[in-house]
């Protein structure tokens, strides 16, 4: 998909999950819809999902695709990356990623971007993998980060 149609799809699923997760302030309601969302939305989703960090655990949370990992070990992987660098992490080819975890080995490249509650405090990683290589690029990070932005608005 090029970049100013994937820019326009986002934009029309941002409007659309802007209007449905202001009907509850939950966080893991939101986490679900923006997943089902996302998944059914973009063509190049393979696995949508949150892990959710817990107790210095990176465990599944919502999600949408293939039977996930429960958890992921320890500082190891894209996720664990995203969370300790504290910045979204692309990776065009998985296989490539210096201890890649491999929930699904039709997974080939992955985008995973830190979620920050209203302290500011890192709470999960928002996680999507394309059965394709190099399948993300700024657009997908400047969209999916103005999206996960929405678990926690009070607007």
């Amino acid at each position: 998909m090029d970049d100013k149609k994937k820019a326009g799809r986002y934009s029309r699923i941002y409007k659309q999950l802007k209007d449905l997760l202001i009907k509850t302030d939950d966080p893991l309601a939101r986490m679900a819809s923006i997943c089902a969302v996302l998944h059914h939305k973009m063509d190049y989703y393979f696995w949508t999902g949150f892990y959710l960090l817990k107790e210095g655990r990176l465990v599944v949370g919502p999600y949408q695709g293939p039977v996930a990992c429960q958890e992921l070990e320890k500082d190891k992987g894209v996720c664990w990356a995203a969370v300790n660098r504290a910045a979204p992490v692309l990776v065009e080819d998985v296989h490539a990623f210096p201890g890649h975890i491999a929930c699904d080995s039709r997974s080939l490249s992955e985008i995973t971007l830190p979620v920050y509650d209203t302290k500011g405090q890192i709470v999960a990683v928002f996680d999507v993998d394309s059965s394709s290589k190099a399948s993300f690029n700024e657009v997908d990070q400047k969209a999916l980060s103005e999206i996960i932005a929405l678990i926690f608005s009070t607007e």
